[in-house]
């Protein structure tokens, strides 16, 4: 099932009535990909269930889009999760990761609330295979689904009015980077050198909806070495 609505005045969104999962993101990314090529579409935005389309008035309209959608989305939905992951650009980003107490302020709570020893809890995220679900909150911010249960905890009560660019963070069932300084309210456990948005790279953000992630971790001093701020 889906259900195709407005956003605005030049958008639409499709929703799909489907729990996100691996086989979805495929599905969406082959989506995504085609729409892409579409005249008069300014952007596809996948997400968990979701994808919205930004598309230019003077070259597209809502109830031609709608029309030409409606097809193409029952052929996704009848399309093998196999076969969807063989035609999408899903790719996969290795993360090195410090977990020291310098860059990791939540570590000792976070790993006390969960009933682990610090050592456990970086073992249990590391070795984990992260895929990323959406991309927003802020440029190249990636929601990564595939946490470990046992690393699960409610977001912050207070947010922190600001975080430092390469964070890494978990909150929920989730996990995230930072890509640049802001406020947030995830648990920060570690940090990355690597630079994750570049407005004037092309594309800016290396993420992609149904990416594959893993972490590799890392001591401060190699973190330091790749270019990571003390």
């Amino acid at each position: 099932m889906m259900h195709i609505e407005p956003a605005g005045a030049c958008a639409l969104q499709v929703l799909l009535d489907e729990p996100p999962s691996a086989a979805l993101s495929a599905r969406l990314a082959v989506l995504a990909q085609q729409l892409r090529q579409w005249p008069g579409i300014v952007a596809v935005v996948p997400a968990w269930d979701s994808l919205l389309l930004h598309y230019d008035l003077m070259q597209a309209d809502y109830h031609q889009l709608v029309e030409r959608l409606c097809p193409l989305l029952s052929q996704l939905a009848a399309l093998e999760p196999q076969g969807a992951a063989e035609h999408s650009t899903a790719r996969e980003h290795c993360i090195a990761v410090c977990y020291d107490h310098r860059l990791a302020p939540d570590l000792p709570w976070l790993a006390d609330a969960c009933g682990l020893s610090e050592a456990e809890l970086i073992a249990k995220h590391h070795s984990a295979s992260y895929r990323v679900g959406a991309i927003g909150f802020a440029p190249g911010f990636a929601y990564l689904a595939g946490l470990d249960p046992q690393l699960a905890q409610p977001r912050r009560a207070t947010p922190r009015t600001q975080v430092p660019a390469g964070s890494v963070a978990v909150a929920e069932q989730q996990c995230a980077i930072y890509p640049q300084a802001s406020p947030g309210g995830w648990h920060l456990i570690g940090r990355t050198a690597q630079p994750l948005f570049d407005p004037a790279a092309q594309p800016p953000s290396p993420w992609q909806v149904g990416d594959r992630v893993r972490f590799v971790a890392i001591d401060y001093a190699t973190y330091l070495a790749q270019g990571g701020a003390p």
